[in-house]
């Protein structure tokens, strides 16, 4: 079966591109015509349930617009995810657009049965964030919606409260509150202390890694599933590595590209759960779905990684 490199590299148009990458992920995923037993895509413990979550989803933040021209390929984005075995999609009512965009695409191509859909609450006020959340569940088409988390911790004790309620009641299936920078993370660290939470949603990347001295080895302790943003250090770090030669490690852990290679160094990190990298292209999404498939880089690798990138 051609690779997704090979589909790149061949002379086509974008929709037969589209088409044959998601052709391509689905066998990749039901290993159609294959001998041995399909692969399936890692999945990891969340600790509150005894449930499962596939280790790579898909972010929305800047990615999921409601450009017209631009919602065959999100339509693409979200089966290329399904097809390889994930289902997390990200977003936010600061997203702007993104959560109505990924829930007309959701009923669209029939994929709520396949997603785990997570967003967040972003106002201050009990009613206010009731408001709020009953607009990303008419937006969003899903219900329940999977995770509500509090985002950037906003209000979280008002918000915490209602999430609770709304966890009772069967509105929602999870509840976190989430942050994307360390300067927040002696607050996080409070709440995670004192708080029963499910998830909590925080930024690491093989360049900002201040996480891995307080709030993964907490998320552990506590048995709080992680989720990771920013996992390409808000994408100057990718863009650092274009053009360099793939080191000869990277096979190993069966990378064929950078963007796999950081992935699979967070997702190498025993207390991460999932990672969402933001994308709004079928390439990309393709791309990096792979990392959610192999072997992950063990402790003594990753320090190899990291003095070596």
């Amino acid at each position: 079966m051609a690779s997704i490199e090979d589909l790149a590299s061949l002379p086509m148009s974008r929709g037969q591109f589209l088409k044959l990458t998601t052709a391509a992920c689905a066998l990749m995923a039901t290993g159609a015509g294959a001998q041995t037993s399909p692969p399936i895509m890692h999945r990891r413990p969340i600790p509150v349930s005894g449930g499962t979550l596939p280790v790579v989803g898909c972010g929305t933040w800047q990615t999921f617009d409601d450009d017209p021209k631009r919602q065959d390929e999100l339509a693409e984005v979200l089966r290329t995810l399904f097809a390889s075995g994930g289902s997390l999609i990200d977003s936010s009512p600061m997203y702007g657009a993104a959560e109505a965009v990924a829930g007309r695409l959701l009923t669209r191509i029939d994929g709520h049965a396949k997603a785990f859909v997570a967003t967040k609450v972003w106002t201050r006020g009990r009613q206010a964030g009731i408001d709020q959340m009953e607009e990303s569940e008419r937006l969003l088409q899903h219900r329940p919606i999977d995770l509500m988390q509090i985002h950037n911790l906003v209000d979280w004790r008002t918000q915490l409260a209602t999430l609770r309620d709304w966890k009772a009641q069967g509105r929602i299936r999870y509840l976190g509150v989430t942050h994307y920078t360390p300067s927040a993370y002696a607050e996080l660290e409070s709440v995670m202390r004192a708080e029963a939470l499910d998830f909590v949603q925080i930024n690491y990347s093989m360049d900002d890694r201040e996480a891995e001295r307080r709030i993964l080895p907490l998320a552990a302790e506590r048995r709080v599933a992680v989720i990771i943003n920013r996992p390409f250090g808000g994408g100057g770090l990718i863009r650092s590595l274009q053009g360099r030669a793939l080191p000869a490690w990277a096979a190993d852990i069966g990378c064929t590209s950078w963007a796999q290679v950081l992935l699979k160094f967070v997702l190498g990190h025993h207390a991460v759960t999932a990672v969402i990298p933001g994308t709004g292209q079928v390439r990309h999404m393709a791309d990096n779905v792979r990392a959610g498939f192999g072997e992950y880089p063990d402790d003594a690798l990753r320090r190899r990684m990291m003095a070596e990138l």
